[in-house]
């Protein structure tokens, strides 16, 4: 698991008007749990952005009156009309002891059914793991290099390394398909297969058609001399 420093100070007031003061300062309270206690504090916006605003999963070192403290981003609010971080929970995390974590699932590779002319769709984009924190890495790495036309990835196909998934085996998490205009083009007749057009010119070697009175005349027994 990638760790990353984040240091913070202590709050001695809580409360709506202490929170609105301190994003008035370019900072924003959070509180950490898991520990006997809540541990309310505050920490500086952009250095909270830069944890905030990326899909890789890393512990936060972090640093709060002296001590040092393991977690992970538990739950996050923005404001709805600037996109600001407002608050932030933090979740205490043992290493020895299994916790549950949502790592994003990133496509790698080039899928051979997708040359042939298949449409490659990612169904599932995070997937629920339980695992010690050190087998966390910062994503997972879906191999595509195989993916041949009609043929999907599941989560039981996964390679996951100590860890244990908690959704399904049988959830999909990537599709490889022939488009439907394709298949529908395929479905079409043959145009041999349509009766020939009245007037259309008959191809090289091809006995003409006898035209109508002609039929006729030759139904006709010939006349006696």
């Amino acid at each position: 698991m990638n760790k990353l420093p984040l240091s913070g100070s202590v709050r001695e007031h809580i409360g709506t008007r202490n929170a609105t003061r301190l994003r008035s300062q370019k900072r924003v309270p959070c509180v950490l749990y898991g520990g006997s206690d809540p541990v309310h504090f505050s920490v500086d916006e952009a250095a909270l952005r830069k944890i905030i605003f990326t899909p890789d999963v890393s512990g936060i070192e972090l640093e709060i009156g002296g001590n040092t403290t393991l977690a992970m981003v538990h739950q996050k609010q923005f404001d709805p009309i600037s996109d600001r971080v407002i608050h932030v929970d933090f979740m205490e995390i043992q290493e020895d002891r299994e916790t549950r974590v949502q790592l994003t699932l990133r496509l790698s590779g080039q899928a051979p059914g997708v040359r042939k002319g298949g449409k490659l769709n990612q169904t599932m984009r995070r997937l629920t793991v339980k695992g010690l924190p050190a087998k966390f890495p910062s994503h997972i790495d879906v191999d595509i290099s195989e993916m041949e036309l009609n043929t999907s990835i599941h989560v039981s196909d996964l390679k996951l390394d100590g860890l244990i998934a908690l959704e399904g085996p049988d959830e999909v998490v990537a599709t490889l398909r022939v488009p439907k205009k394709v298949e529908e083009v395929v479905a079409t007749p043959a145009a041999g297969a349509v009766a020939p057009v009245a007037g259309a010119v008959p191809a090289a070697g091809a006995a003409a058609p006898a035209a109508e009175g002609d039929a006729k005349s030759a139904a006709k027994p010939a006349a006696k001399k």
